[in-house]
């Protein structure tokens, strides 16, 4: 397009070659180029130059002399469009999506018709769902290109998106109908695009006349078969839906979802008709293991005995290692669960006498050996789902004992002192397992992981080494591939271990993972209208919308907010001010002790600097190799992720608002979201939002113990700070139907008198008896410390266990809690927790001799 500004033929020869760099990342060159012009006199303020260097600078990371030149680019010329395009495009490269879309519109008001810039537009308003935006955009490129197919495609995708389904049902009839149209894989997936806005606009049967009129040209026949079968299901017209799905089950029988919706067009009222069905499709594709499979979750009684043996011993003889994965979802039935036990009890005991399966059978030939060992496997694996560990345990002894090679009896091991409590002894079976097979990523990662729950940060590293990349530290690289759940398992190992800053460094990089995934959409806007790919692509900008819903984001996002309030509540010293030691009072021995302690000290913080300085030559090292590769292609880096920074960070509560955001928003649905934001408002003071959390809270479970500390807390917080008249009203208005109690004590008294039998609820009630009147301690701990133990879970016990040491009942009393630890350990023998008093001096007395040995 012509400048506001023309450079004679020369200059506008170079001007064009550093356009030229630029689009082919050959940065260095653009900006020799861009040097040449701006060494003249005459142009050395010419705007349009001063900002293309400006954008390639950026493109080096050199952000602030890039700034520089783009504004006095813009300031030297402001009615041109390439200046205030370049603004953008480096807004755009600061994410600075709201400010990118106002330089591109001031670009556009100087040349309305630059396609290059509504493109970016519409990529930008798209990326930030600015639908109706978006919609104007695609229409004047539609106006400006009505040849191209992008065109008429963007056009269309705009009014779906704002579901105005008729208008982009016209625009995608008359693009099919134009003689752009060819009649290929791509036109196929136009179609079913088609037919996708169709059945949203809510008109099934047009959907189906379409469907039929256009199924020839399809190239994907079991989608048309799967859509044809779902919508003759919406319009129950049941017949022709049940030979779809026949037609479905003939080319996959193992699909689980086809025999669900052939019962369901079949219009069965009993299990037993679904079973019969079962059996017919059973015996019409003998080698599926689908309908096998799904008749055990509809036959009851001696039916089910008898069709769960077959199914066990077929499992047990072939040897299928997740044979009670399979059939892990039938324990919820408990008189389903008791006859497998039954069975497979009854399996172990012949097999082991004579080798058959019973003893009925002991004139046929017998089972293989391997046949006791999947037996053992699957009750260890049986007992360890009904909390009976030393059961478990026994079993899977049993079965390393008959075949001490088979890597998932170490793995299962594992996982039962998991279970039990003890992450330290399943770590240990673990690492037994990856050693039997080292080339296995999967026991590789497993290990890691177990180890991570260990709080074993640096083994684990190494562990992961065996599979990273050479020359690149295991931790950096792991986040470079966005690996996840390690960096979650890490944070909280962090946590655990009271390093805050390294446990918060991990959140962020996961919080990053996540803004990476939604910029990478960029990439996918204008591909996939140019593949035709319409169905994932409107899929995709809708699993976008609600990426941070995911379990990693929550992980991380739960264990960043725990941190931020902990910091809050109990700032960490600030390393500059030392403190003063008056070491002349103090005795030889301890002056000894103490200079002994800031010499490991000082050991210690040497050690973690040289291991930071290998990191950092590590690092340069891959930077200049991947440099050496393409040394044109440099971009700028993230700010680098400072524990130190981060651990003392000037506002924590903010910085938890950051994390806690997404998750009001996507993550509504879950109890601890409003639980968290409660803890952070009460500590703003800011009454509303606090009532907000305690509302959303209680709308998704009004008895949850949490809840309820909450409620007498914020009862307490109105009692103690006067509110403003509209506040106060607002607050008796809104929390009338949540509780009706005049008091916090008698808004207790009633949760306990409510929730007497249930531990969870009566640690909360005593925590707030203690929290409403310190006198009430001693009747806060009679209640917890006479609780049977019988039916309350491992996670429970250890809670109660912490909140009587860190003084949420009162002053610590040891006893008390000697006591307490001794029944637990009656309950849970295995869980390192509740280790007895002298068991604990007794390992730590042995940890100290080892370590002085060592």
């Amino acid at each position: 397009m012509p400048s506001s500004n023309p450079l004679p033929p020369k200059e506008n020869a170079l001007f064009k070659r550093i356009l030229k760099c630029y689009e082919h990342k050959q940065y260095k060159n653009g900006i020799k180029f861009a040097k040449q012009i701006l060494s003249n006199p005459k142009f050395s303020e010419h705007g349009e130059t001063l900002a293309m260097k400006g954008l390639t600078l950026n493109c080096l990371g050199r952000k602030e002399e890039a700034y520089d030149h783009v504004r006095r680019g813009l300031r030297n010329d402001l009615q041109s469009h390439v200046c205030w395009h370049v603004y953008g495009l480096l807004q755009r490269s600061d994410k600075k999506y709201d400010e990118a879309i106002k330089c591109y519109r001031n670009a556009l008001k100087w040349d309305k018709d630059n396609i290059q810039i509504l493109r970016d537009l519409s990529l930008l308003q798209i990326q930030m769902r600015d639908l109706e935006g978006y919609k104007d955009t695609r229409y004047q490129l539609f106006m400006l290109r009505p040849t191209q197919r992008a065109s008429w495609i963007g056009f269309a995708i705009s009014y779906h998106l704002l579901k105005d389904y008729e208008m982009a049902l016209k625009i995608l009839d008359t693009f099919r109908n134009s003689p752009m149209i060819c009649y290929d894989c791509e036109h196929s997936e136009l179609l079913l695009y088609q037919n996708m806005v169709i059945q949203e606009s809510g008109e099934c049967e047009q959907a189906l006349k379409h469907l039929d009129k256009y199924s020839d040209q399809i190239c994907d026949k079991v989608t048309v078969k799967e859509t044809y079968g779902k919508l003759r299901l919406q319009l129950k017209q049941y017949p022709a839906a049940v030979q779809v799905y026949k037609d479905l089950l003939n080319i996959n029988p193992e699909n689980t979802m086809y025999y669900v919706r052939l019962a369901k067009a079949e219009r069965h009222d009993k299990p037993e008709e679904t079973l019969a069905m079962l059996q017919r499709y059973e015996e019409l594709f003998p080698r599926a293991l689908a309908p096998r499979r799904l008749q055990l979750n509809y036959a009851s009684g001696p039916e089910f005995k008898a069709l769960v043996d077959r199914y066990l011993r077929k499992g047990l003889h072939k040897g299928v290692p997740p044979l009670f994965v399979n059939l892990r979802s039938l324990y919820t039935d408990q008189n389903k669960a008791f006859v497998i036990l039954s069975l497979v009890l009854q399996y172990k005991e012949a097999l082991k006498a004579h080798g058959h399966f019973s003893d009925e059978e002991k004139d046929n030939p017998r089972e293989p050996a391997s046949a006791l060992l999947w037996t053992y496997y699957y009750l260890a694996q049986h007992y360890d789902h009904l909390g009976l560990t030393e059961k478990a345990l026994h079993e899977i002894d049993a079965a390393i004992e008959h075949t001490p090679t088979l890597i998932e009896l170490f793995v299962t091991k594992g996982r039962i002192y998991k279970h039990a409590g003890n992450v330290q002894e399943a770590y240990k079976w673990l690492d037994e397992a990856q050693g039997l097979d080292t080339a296995d990523r999967y026991i590789n990662s497993k290990c890691a992981k177990y180890m991570l729950r260990a709080n074993l940060i640096k083994e684990a590293e190494e562990t992961c080494e065996k599979f990273t990349r050479e020359g690149v530290l295991a931790m950096e690289n792991l986040n470079e591939m966005q690996c996840m759940w390690i960096q979650t398992e890490a944070a909280n190992a962090y946590k655990r271990l009271g390093k805050y800053g390294e446990a918060l460094k991990k959140c962020h990089e996961v919080d990053r993972h996540f803004s990476e995934i939604i910029e990478d959409q960029f990439d996918f806007h204008t591909y996939c209208m140019r593949k035709m790919t319409l169905r994932s692509y409107v899929g995709l900008l809708r699993l976008e919308d609600v990426l941070r819903a995911h379990p990693f984001y929550f992980k991380a996002a739960k264990c960043a907010i725990e941190v931020y309030l902990r910091l809050h509540d109990d700032p960490l010293p600030d390393p500059t001010q030392t403190q003063e030691i008056d070491t002349e009072n103090l005795a030889p021995s301890e002056l000894k002790k103490l200079r002994n302690k800031q010499r490991k000290q000082r050991r210690k913080a040497e050690l973690e600097r040289q291991q930071a300085a290998q990191a950092q030559e590590k690092r340069e090292q891959h930077n200049k190799s991947r440099q050496q590769t393409d040394p044109d292609l440099e971009q700028p880096t993230l700010d680098e992720l400072i524990p130190e920074k981060l651990e003392r960070a000037d506002d924590p509560l903010e910085q938890a608002i950051k994390f806690l955001q997404p998750l009001q928003e996507l993550a509504a649905n879950r109890i601890e979201t409003h639980l968290m934001a409660f803890e952070i408002y009460i500590r703003k003071g800011r009454t509303l939002l606090m009532l907000k959390s305690i509302k959303r809270a209680h709308g998704l479970d009004p008895n949850n113990p949490y809840l309820h500390t909450c409620l007498v807390r914020f009862m307490l917080h109105t009692f103690q700070s006067p509110l403003e008249w509209a506040v106060s009203e607002v607050v008796k208005r809104q929390t009338s139907g949540i509780y009706t109690s005049l008091t916090p004590m008698q808004l207790n008294r009633e949760f306990l008198k409510a929730n007497r039998n249930s531990l969870p609820h009566l640690l909360q009630a005593a925590r707030m008896m203690y929290v409403i009147d310190p006198s009430d301690q001693g009747t806060a701990l009679y209640l917890i410390s006479n609780f049977d133990l019988e039916s309350v879970t491992l996670q429970t016990c250890t809670e109660v266990l912490e909140s009587l040491r860190n003084g949420d009942l009162g002053p610590p009393i040891p006893n008390l809690i000697d006591k307490f630890v001794v029944r637990c350990h009656k309950r849970f023998p295995y869980a390192t927790a509740f280790r007895p008093p002298e068991t604990k001096a007794t390992t730590n007395h042995q940890e100290k001799e080892n370590f002085i040995k060592n």
